[in-house]
């Protein structure tokens, strides 16, 4: 899912994605991070396109590992569950 839609699917409209992500959501966008980085300097990714395709790459590594723990596991990583409770929320948009 791209920011946009995974903002969608749980419900927030101005929040912080992060803030609302559980430790294996924060621990798998952590991981398609830091591959897309390790990819991007082994690659010499110079411009958009090239940053894109190992935005991409990165991206895989990180679906794979997500995809294998559920299988694994029996439960899904995402979930429409926020990590704040609800007062947390007000007390941020103050």
């Amino acid at each position: 899912m791209t920011p946009s839609e995974y903002q969608k699917f749980k419900g927030l409209k101005r929040e912080n994605l992060r803030d609302h992500m559980n430790d294996l959501e924060l621990i798998f966008t952590m991981l398609g991070e830091a591959s897309t980085t390790e990819i991007s300097k082994n690659k010499d990714a110079i411009g958009f396109s090239k940053n894109e395709i190992a935005a991409q790459e990165g991206g895989s590594v990180a679906g794979k590992a997500r995809e294998d723990l559920e299988k694994r596991s029996g439960k899904k990583v995402s979930t429409k569950q926020n990590y704040l409770p609800k007062s947390e929320e007000k007390k941020r948009l103050r």
